[in-house]
Formats: C-alpha cells, structure tokens, sequence
C-alpha cells in the first residue's frame, strides 16, 4: 500500500477581524502553526476539521483558506475543509465550494447529500462528512450522509479511505462536557465504517489530541489551532489556554496510522483564556 502523509488543523475561529470572539489572535494562531509547520516533508493533503469561522462568516472563511491554501500551494498539495458547529453552510460553500480543493484553488470534490464530500489523493479517498446542527454543540450526521457513506465505502478504494468530520463519535468519560458536545447516535456511524476500508477517522472540536476506536477504527481528535482545552482542570472546569497544535497523521506505513503533535511555538502558550463552569455554563474568575 502506497503512504500518505496528512497534515491535520482544526478549529482555527477566524472572523473578518482575525480575533475570536473571545478576543484571541486567531489570525496569528493559525499563521504561527503553520510557519512551524514549513518544514514537515512530504505532506500529502492539508485537512482542517471545521469550526473554520468563529462566527461562521464567509470573511472568516476566506481569510483561513487565505492562509492554508498559500501554505497547500506553495507544497503542491490539495486541502480539504469540513464545518464546524461555529460555521454557516451557506458562507461556508460560498467560500469553499465542495471544500475539496487543489493546490491552485480548483474544486476536486465529488458532492454528497447534505455537504458530504469526496475526493482522492494518489488513491487514498478522502471522505467529508457534515455533522453541523445550526444553534446546537452537539453534532449529528443525517440518514442520507450515512446511506451515501455506505455506499462509497462497498468500493474499496486503491490506498485506503479517511473519514473527517468535526465531531468525534468518542469522548474523554472522565470529561463531561466532551460527551455533551459529541457526535450524537455515533453507533449508526459505526455500523457502516465497520469492515470498510477506512483507515481513520480525523476529527477536531475538542481542542485537545484524543484518540480512542470506533468499529477497531482508531479515531483521532487534532488540538485546536485557535486554544487548546486544558485537561488537567478539573472535570466539571473546561479551561481554554493559548497553543495551537496540528496532527501529522502517517497512513500506509508499517506503524499506519500514525499520529504526532505540532505545537507553534508560542511564548504565551498555556496562557488562560477562558474558564467554564460545565455544570452550569458561567464563566469562573478563579481556578477552583
């Protein structure tokens, strides 16, 4: 089997401004990330796991796809986007088409139902899925994603499949508010990626790396690029801090898949931005 190499973004909340709406300096999250990045060899295909535009505007999509689609071009390279909780579907296929692009900006999807998309890279296929509920944290994927994902996958693909989506269907148990936020009925999805050729399922929306098994399929949940989610808080404490983080995610190889960390470097990170009370929804002032 041929190797792949991808590199893995997520949740990077671009507005117009290049703040979030928490007052972080996306912009500068996303560019320190990827400048860090420059010198990873052999990247295949950029891949960014939604939440592209904090307040799902088409100026916060555009100024990501500003940005990582100079990075994919200056490599040759495809990127591929999905959304998010954060984005709007219309800004979003305003700005991204089917949100598979090549490295000059053509669209190379093959559209689903419901903004699923598809594409393939030197015959690995690249599932998107869309698992965006308009007001809601949670994420669903509809009966009609999941019936074309079926269908794809009867199809073994020449090196294998990625399924990404922006809500993982796993949760951290001892977190509760990552199994409020999840992939909901993420059984339904199990039962059509099992004994598929789907290598992988990339995920984001946690802003924290996570990993665990869906049908013996690892999943994987990239840090954030915009804050990461600090788990050494206490359970019912969701703290945001700075540090943007990417995935390097190896597929093919004798170890596939593998999975390794990028940090920006950063001399703020691991500053606090935000600290919430997950059983009531308030922000804190203080560390409990």
């Amino acid at each position: 089997m041929s190797t792949h190499r991808v590199l893995h973004l997520s949740d990077p909340h671009l507005t117009g401004s290049g703040y979030d709406e928490d007052g972080v300096d996306a912009a500068g999250a996303l560019d320190r990330i990827l400048y860090d990045a420059r010198f990873v060899p052999d990247i295949d295909v950029v891949l960014v796991t939604g939440d592209i535009a904090d307040d799902g505007s088409a100026e916060g999509c555009a100024a990501v796809l500003q940005r990582v689609g100079a990075f994919a071009r200056e490599r040759g390279v495809p990127h591929v986007y999905t959304t998010g909780n954060h984005d709007a579907r219309e800004p979003f296929a305003k700005v991204f088409g089917s949100a598979h692009l090549g490295p000059d900006g053509v669209d190379l999807g093959e559209g689903g139902p419901d903004r699923a998309a598809v594409s393939e890279v030197g015959g690995l296929r690249i599932i998107t899925l869309d698992s965006l509920v308009p007001g809601s944290v949670h994420g669903i994927v509809s009966d009609e994603q999941l019936t074309w994902l079926d269908g794809l996958l009867s199809r073994p693909a020449a090196a294998g499949s990625v399924v990404a989506l922006h809500h993982p269907p796993i949760a951290i148990g001892t977190s509760p508010s990552m199994a409020n936020v999840n992939l909901r009925d993420a059984g339904r999805l199990a039962e059509v990626l099992a004994g598929s050729d789907v290598l992988a399922v990339l995920c984001g929306h946690y802003h924290s790396q996570v990993s665990g098994f869906l049908s013996g399929i690892p999943v994987w949940v990239t840090p954030g690029v915009v804050t990461r989610i600090d788990l050494t808080a206490p359970s019912h404490l969701v703290r945001g801090v700075l540090g943007a983080g990417a995935t390097v995610v190896d597929l093919g190889g004798p170890f596939s898949p593998m999975f390794h960390v990028l940090q920006a470097r950063d001399p703020r990170a691991g500053e606090q931005v935000y600290l919430v009370d997950s059983t009531s929804g308030a922000d804190t002032a203080a560390e409990e």
